[in-house]
C-alpha cells in the first residue's frame, strides 16, 4: 500500500505565506514525477506545479514567481512554498505522484487534500 499525507495548510492573510508538505509512504520503490493540484467547488482540479525526480520543475502562471516546489527523495516528500499569497489562491490543495511500487507497478495516487484559505 501506498500513502500520501499532506500537511501545513490553514488561514493565512492577504500577502502571507504557507509551505504545504506531502510524504509519500508504504511499499514504494522509486517515486518519478510529484505535483500539487488545486481545486475550488464548481471548477476542475488544475494543476499548480510540479517536479521530476531529478527536479526540473514546471509551474503555472498564475502563481509563477509567488511559488515554489521542491522534493526531498530521501524523505519521500514533496514542498509547496506560497509567497505573497492571494484571496483567489484559497482552494483545496491536492499532493499527487506517479510511483513504482516494489512490486514494480506504477500508479499514480494523490492525498487527501489540505485546505488553504487566503482571507483577512
Amino acid at each position: 500500500q501506498v500513502q500520501l499525507v499532506e500537511s501545513g495548510g490553514g488561514l493565512v492573510q492577504p500577502g502571507g505565506s504557507l509551505r504545504l508538505s506531502c510524504a509519500a509512504s508504504g511499499s514504494i520503490f522509486r517515486i518519478n514525477d510529484m505535483a500539487w493540484y488545486r481545486q475550488v467547488p464548481g471548477k476542475q482540479r488544475e494543476l499548480v506545479a510540479q517536479i521530476t525526480r531529478s527536479g526540473s520543475t514546471n509551474t503555472a502562471d498564475s502563481v509563477k514567481g509567488r511559488f515554489t516546489i521542491s522534493r526531498d527523495n530521501s524523505k519521500n516528500t514533496v514542498y509547496l512554498q506560497m509567497n505573497s499569497l492571494k484571496p483567489e489562491d484559497t482552494a483545496v490543495y491536492y499532493c499527487n505522484a506517479d510511483i513504482i511500487s516494489t512490486r514494480h507497478r506504477s500508479g499514480d495516487y494523490w492525498g487527501q487534500g489540505t485546505q488553504v484559505t487566503v482571507s483577512s
